[in-house]
């Protein structure tokens, strides 16, 4: 569901004339083969069918049920369509039609930098290795296309790199065999010895990340790209992707301040994943 303030929904629906039930000069055909063009879904779909079943009424029911992203894919290609059009018509924009079209494209804005926030950013390159840095960016630019069943593998490679890095900033000697898991159990004991975990409830905390981390394995193999498999489902997959992104932004905030980022300028290779 976006979050589409009452304010912000009068301006879209002025913008796009939406009282009389239209949107824009749409067709039936085109405002389809429009949206499926531009977020690849059915807005006829009977999902999307609100009320009357007009096109307005589809579009409402797009931004009740979509994401922030999603919706914001969309309301950013209708504005750039109705802008087109006006140029290819030789249409003159008036003054409070550039001013309510610039209002909108704020609104378009706000949604994607919310949806950009949180998961995606806590995907970070820690290291200097280029490898790492375009790892992360990767999974930030799935998260931000709102398609984090894509990727799923690509967090599984960088979680695996991330925990390797933590073992090697703290002097962890492990084998490159370990599965991520039992690696993250080395690493959790090793902070509990040191005197690095101070409270029993952050102990158990981590510790419970042991047995998703196993289970994040049988993903990564049977439900992402990794492999020719059948891919996960969206819910799931940001359910794991937003599990994953708070243990990652809970070790930082317990190694904060403890020690220096190290470099890692040694190479990795995608395939040393013990799996």
């Amino acid at each position: 569901m976006s979050s589409l303030s009452n304010i912000e929904k009068i301006k879209l629906e002025k913008f796009f004339g939406m009282a009389s039930g239209y949107v824009l000069d749409f067709s039936n055909r085109s405002f389809q083969e429009f949206i499926f063009d531009s977020v690849g879904i059915n807005i006829y779909d009977d999902k999307y069918d609100y009320e009357t079943g007009s096109k307005a009424n589809r579009l409402r029911a797009f931004w009740s049920e979509e994401s922030d992203y999603l919706f914001s894919i969309l309301l950013s290609d209708l504005l750039e369509y109705w802008k087109t059009k006006k140029l290819v018509d030789m249409e003159e924009i008036t003054h409070p039609e550039e001013n309510l079209y610039k209002e909108c494209l704020l609104v378009a804005e706000r949604l994607e930098n919310i949806s950009s926030q949180g998961a995606a950013e806590t995907f970070q390159s820690f290291t200097s290795n280029k490898n790492f840095s375009m790892l992360a960016e990767s999974i930030r630019e799935s998260i931000r296309r709102n398609a984090p069943e894509v990727a799923l593998d690509r967090l599984h490679t960088f979680v695996v790199k991330y925990i390797r890095h933590l073992c090697e900033r703290h002097g962890i000697n492990f084998d490159r065999h370990t599965p991520l898991h039992s690696l993250f159990g080395i690493y959790v004991k090793h902070m509990k010895k040191e005197g690095l975990i101070e409270s029993e409830m952050t102990e158990r905390i981590l510790k419970s990340s042991i047995s998703i981390l196993d289970s994040f394995n049988d993903v990564r193999n049977n439900q992402s790209f990794a492999h020719d498999n059948p891919l996960l489902n969206h819910d799931e997959a940001l359910l794991i992707f937003n599990n994953i992104a708070a243990s990652i932004q809970f070790l930082e905030a317990i190694e904060e301040d403890k020690f220096e980022i190290i470099n890692d300028e040694n190479g990795f290779d995608e395939d040393d994943i013990p799996f």
